[in-house]
């Protein structure tokens, strides 16, 4: 057996092993650090399909960036983990069937393109290497590229734009209002009537002072 074969063999076990405790573990945390495991085996798989392009992008923006903020919302959150896993196992034959249909799926759209794969052609263009996919991604597709960015920031806006909202139960100023306030909006003068040692009211006299 070769070296690279051996490598594959052991990052499938590791990547299959990771993604089936991602799903079993009863601890948040330790299902997210399995799917880190699982996103580092997956990004291995890609290096040694030359891919290093698709690997760097699996590690930066996956593990860099998404799992980190599912590590912080998970221990944010008070999850009752509990109910949750209740009659986890009553959804496994769905599960399964669901599975099977997708593999079955996926294996009549691959297997014709599988069959006339042409191996020389891949290993002399290097379709997964970082030059190439610039190439095709400026040139040949580049309206497609900017449609998509187009429309993953209109998606950003509107993500923006539905979760900003007022709340009561929050105190928040307006900068420009605090900007535009003058002396009158502060201060108030009141008339008080003093009062004198003994508890008297001076109806006589009165004094006007300044509060806040």
């Amino acid at each position: 057996m070769e070296f690279k074969t051996a490598l594959f063999y052991a990052f499938a076990a590791i990547m299959i092993l990771a993604a089936t405790r991602v799903i079993t573990a009863r601890n948040p945390v330790h299902a997210a650090l399995f799917l880190v495991l699982a996103f580092f085996s997956a990004a291995g798989i890609w290096m040694l399909l030359e891919a290093e392009f698709l690997a760097i992008v699996l590690v930066l923006v996956y593990v860099g960036a998404v799992m980190v903020l599912f590590l912080f919302v998970v221990m944010m959150l008070d999850i009752d983990t509990g109910r949750l896993r209740e009659n986890f196992w009553s959804y496994l034959p769905v599960a399964s069937f669901v599975g099977v249909i997708i593999v079955l799926e996926m294996a009549a759209v691959l297997w014709k393109s599988f069959l006339s794969f042409d191996t020389q052609a891949v290993a002399a263009g290097n379709i997964g290497g970082t030059k190439e996919l610039g190439i095709l991604i400026f040139t040949k597709y580049v309206y497609g590229f900017e449609i998509a960015a187009a429309i993953l920031l209109v998606a950003i806006v509107a993500a923006v734009a539905l979760t900003l909202r007022k709340r009561k139960d929050t105190k928040h100023f307006d900068p420009a209002d605090a900007v535009r306030v003058k002396r009158n909006d502060r201060l108030k003068i009141v008339k008080i009537a003093p009062v004198t040692t003994r508890g008297q009211v001076d109806t006589g006299s009165a004094e006007n002072k300044e509060t806040p």
